[in-house]
């Protein structure tokens, strides 16, 4: 074992703040005591790199990299390391450092292992090492703890494309590059070195593969390499076999029988490492083989550690080889009956001399089937899977017209699975002068609803425009369907006239032309004659609906509803329920919402899943059920990044920032709107800016900050250049009379109500009609303001909403309080204190205590003791004040919640404040008094329960 000093260079790391976030907790501790951390990651990840800026980052001590012997071995025993290790630490700490331990010969690694475990605290020496995750863990350091390297998030491996570039690959180029990485960043760099200037901007055609072996194996650090013949050929069947499977895990008994056709004599069964739930059975053979390091075998399923070994064991393998394995697959799917995953492997296996013209194995005749296999909607098969097929039989089509519409429909089968990534490198293979005009349409169709969805709303918008240009003649249909799309991309980019414009009224739409895909002629032609009209429909309803006539919008869109109530599809479904959102019809736009959900999830649309949860959270915010549009929101913002999908991000990101802030979680709040700002900022999405800065006003508002509510407020619905989305400043009104009235600006409030008065007639808001009346009764004078809070309150009941009546009760009792009507006052206090509690509302129930308090009255539902007082606080508040009268440190309650420190902090200041203690130790005594007192409370209430089951027994 060999050590050397570090020569501290400039590491710029893209992405990765979680695990330097890990490794700096560990550097900053090293001063104080000893620590050690395992990274872990596939080749090619940063492994090095990381422990280079780990080095680098450390200016306590010296730096130590260990290595093992020029042979492997370990040149020093485990004393003399642990010596060396802790006299250098008595002068200051030490960090050391081991990159790739996973490659040392077994008596280094357990030598180092052992040095590791025989560390105290208090060396003060700090073990950073490095181990690939293409293999198991050595056993030497499997109980290390382990920060985990994933592949690069596309934003981090596009920063890292155009530093590597200088920005200057071409679009098209940067998308396939990302693509072919797949957010592993140093095939990323090597993909970029393999490619000349004129190819990274686009003049040439890019090589194709893009990623060959040389360049696999050179990421991967070599194929691996195994004696036995079995487990090389074991290694390449999985590989082939993960084809048609995204690069998961396999099937053992397919990649078993196919091992059985690819070597005639008996197969070794592999011999399973101990794992969880149930065990595969092996093969019957002579003996059991343990199966190769790079995979695992889990129940009856087989996958390789790495993604990149696996890619690099099926490029690396022979041609004739690689192509018998395929062969052996396919012939083992055909006899199952699967047919596409069958055609697939049989397209994998062509190559060596040319087959008979009429041979069924010819390239073109292949190509033809996979194509057809992959139209029928009656082979049962995932989005994915059709995607590949498609792509696939292009790959084998010399007709260029054909090819680029083979393209196309796997680009559009890609979106459709929730993988956009593909799709910009398929269509941009699509692009042939030669195709018709409705494959070019129907490709630009794809690129557009892709930007939508992440990306520019504006090059969505001019996409989709000129996908309806192009399928106009050919596809009428399609081309409404496309214009629809277009207006919705500029609807997000707030430019009211775009829209307008692109909902312009057009020809009538013949539906002879059924959509790709289908079913059969007749299903085809029904389903499209639906959709044509639901689109039509929509067209006409969104448009008078903006031109504000109510009277011709409430019919077209109303039928739009009313079809949801029979159709099947997500995208009519989703359709329904934006509708209904537009006629203010929240409950219809929760069952559109949902029916699209189980649609979408049905069908394995992935990409529409996302989707239907958007409406379904606009549709529980306007309803005031903010708990409930949390839930939604949440769920789709994980399918949204999941599925690349940043935009429809953005907007749940929005809605989280709006539950967020009616509750105590400023930081929550802070965090949602600053995600949401960066990519609407980034690609126009005004009305998601809208949400998420009306979201920020809110919570201000909340916390008694009127002005920095009123200042956010007033870009957003004034009148200007810099008033917010079209259709959702009139939303935020009410927010901005309440804190342009408290911080006196009494004339701007008044400004925006006659639009927003308005608004309530259009009865497009069910909430409308009482917070009009609310923001009068602000305004108002004292002699009518009694009779406007009133009408506002019944208003409310008409409507329903817990949030928006009780924050009407709140201002109503403020307003009765400073009267001094404190028995009129106490019972609107106490209504919108149950109203907030009941929504979820901490904030604003935090306003109404308060007020009730200044009446020298006690909340609903407490006392002045202990108990009560603790009554006082929201349920994680209550948390916090628990652990930290058991003697916890703020970190501590930090680490145990799973919060940061900042909001503990928070916290604990609202609860001293509630609480009125000024000590931790106050705080212990008031929460053991309660907690004493409810023990009291629980046994007096046993043996009254007792009493009165004896009693019962009785009688």
């Amino acid at each position: 074992m060999t050590g050397e000093t570090t020569v501290r260079t400039a590491v710029r790391i893209h992405g990765r703040s979680t695990q330097r976030k890990a490794l700096r907790a560990l550097l900053d501790a090293l001063p104080h005591h000893g620590g050690h951390l395992l990274v872990a990651g596939e080749p090619g990840l940063g492994r090095t790199t990381l422990l280079r800026w780990a080095a680098r980052s450390f200016r306590a001590g010296p730096v130590l990299h260990l290595g093992p012997g020029p042979d492997g071995g370990a040149h020093v025993t485990v004393e003399q390391l642990l010596d060396t290790l802790r006299a250098a630490s008595v002068a200051a700490p030490v960090l050391v450092c081991a990159d790739d331990a996973h490659l040392w010969e077994a008596p280094a690694r357990t030598a180092l292992g052992r040095a590791v475990r025989r560390l105290s605290t208090a060396d003060r020496v700090g073990l950073l090492l490095s181990v690939a995750s293409d293999r198991a863990v050595a056993p030497e350091f499997a109980r290390l703890p382990v920060v985990h390297l994933d592949p690069l998030a596309p934003s981090g491996a596009a920063a890292l494309l155009d530093d590597a570039t200088d920005g200057v690959a071409a679009p098209a180029v940067r998308e396939q590059l990302l693509a072919e990485a797949e957010g592993n960043p140093a095939l990323l760099v090597a993909l970029v070195r393999r490619l000349s200037p004129a190819e990274l901007r686009g003049h040439r055609p890019l090589p194709r593969p893009l990623a060959d072996a040389a360049v696999l194996a050179e990421v991967a650090g070599g194929a691996p390499s195994d004696p036995s013949a079995h487990a090389r050929d074991l290694l390449l069947t999985v590989a082939a076999a993960g084809q048609t499977e995204d690069g998961t895990d396999v099937d053992a008994g397919l990649v078993h029988d196919a091992l059985r056709r690819l070597r005639p004599e008996p197969v070794p069964g592999p011999r399973a490492e101990p794992v969880p739930g149930p065990r595969a059975e092996p093969v019957p053979g002579p003996r059991e083989e343990p199966v190769p390091e790079h995979l695992v075998l889990a129940g009856d399923r087989l996958r390789f550690r790495s993604p990149l070994v696996r890619r690099t064991v099926h490029a690396t393998a022979t041609p004739e080889r690689r192509r018998a394995v395929h062969r052996a697959l396919a012939e083992v799917l055909e006899t199952g009956g699967h047919r596409l995953t069958g055609l697939l492997h049989r397209s994998w296996s062509l190559g060596g001399p040319e087959p008979a013209p009429a041979s069924a194995d010819r390239p073109a005749a292949v190509a033809d089937r996979l194509a057809a296999v992959a139209a029928d909607g009656a082979v049962p098969a995932p989005h994915r899977l059709r995607a590949t097929a498609y792509a696939r039989a292009a790959e084998l089509t010399a007709d260029g017209a054909r090819r680029a519409e083979r393209y196309t429909a796997a680009a559009e089968q890609a979106l459709l699975a929730g993988r956009p990534r593909p799709g910009p490198p398929l269509l941009a293979a699509a692009r042939d002068g030669a195709a018709p005009a409705a494959v070019r349409g129907r490709a630009e169709w794809v690129r557009g609803v892709t930007e939508l969805r992440d990306g520019p709303v504006g090059d969505a918008h001019q996409s989709l425009l000129l996908a309806a240009s192009l399928l106009a003649a050919d596809a009428p249909a399609d081309a409404a369907a496309a214009a629809l799309a277009a207006a919705d991309a500029a609807w997000a980019a707030g430019d009211l006239s775009a829209c307008l414009a692109t909902l312009a009224p057009g020809p009538p739409h013949r539906t002879e032309n059924p959509a790709p895909g289908s079913d059969g002629p007749a299903d085809a032609r029904s389903a499209a004659a639906h959709s044509a009209a639901v689109v039509h429909d929509h067209r006409v309803g969104m448009r008078a609906l903006l031109e504000g006539r109510l009277d011709r919008a409430g019919a077209p869109l109303g039928q739009v509803v009313e079809r949801g109530r029979t159709e099947g599809r997500p995208e009519t479904l989703l359709r329904s329920a934006a509708a209904a959102l537009l006629l203010g019809d929240v409950d219809a736009a929760r069952r559109g919402g949902a029916r699209a959900l189980a649609a979408a999830r049905q069908l394995g649309s992935d990409t529409l899943v996302p989707q239907a949860l958007e409406y379904l959270a606009y549709a529980e915010l306007r309803a005031g059920r903010h708990p409930q549009a949390r839930t939604h929101a949440e769920e789709g913002l994980r399918t949204a990044l999941r599925t690349g999908q940043r935009n429809t991000a953005a907007h749940h990101r929005a809605v989280l920032a709006l539950a967020a802030s009616i509750e105590e979680e400023p930081d929550v709040v802070a965090r949602h709107v600053t995600a949401a700002l960066d990519t609407a900022r980034r690609h126009g999405l005004a009305q998601a800016a809208t949400l998420a800065q009306w979201a920020a006003a809110r919570a201000d508002l909340g916390r008694g900050r009127p002005f920095d509510a009123a200042d956010r407020l007033g870009l957003l619905v004034l009148p200007g250049p810099g008033r917010g989305h079209f259709a959702v400043w009139r939303l935020a009104v009410p927010c901005f009379v309440e804190a342009a009235v408290l911080a006196e600006r009494h004339e701007d409030a008044r400004e925006v109500l006659t639009d927003f008065a308005d608004w309530a007639a259009f009865g497009a808001d069910p909430q409308a009609a009482a917070q009009l009346a609310r923001c009068h009764a602000l305004l108002a004078p004292a002699e009518h303001a009694d009779a406007l809070y009133r009408r506002a309150l019944d208003r409310h009941d008409e409507a329903g909403g817990d949030f928006e009546r009780a924050r009407t009760a709140l201002l109503y009792g403020k307003w009765l309080r400073r009267r001094r009507r404190p028995r009129e006052a106490r019972g609107r206090l106490g209504t919108a204190l149950a109203g907030f509690e009941r929504c979820g509302a901490g904030v604003w129930a935090a306003q109404a205590r308060g007020e009730l308090r200044a009446l020298g009255a006690a909340p609903q539902g407490t006392g002045t003791g202990a108990p009560a007082r603790l009554g006082l606080l929201t349920p994680q508040q209550l948390r916090i004040a628990r652990h930290v009268a058991e003697g916890a440190t703020n970190r501590e309650v930090a680490l145990a919640l799973g919060v940061s420190t900042r909001t503990v902090d928070y916290h604990l200041r609202k609860v001293f404040a509630a609480l009125g203690v000024r000590s931790r130790l106050e705080l212990a005594r008031t929460v053991g008094e309660a907690e004493q007192a409810r023990e009291v409370r629980g046994a007096g209430e046993a043996r009254r329960a007792g009493s009165y089951e004896k009693t019962g027994a009785q009688h």
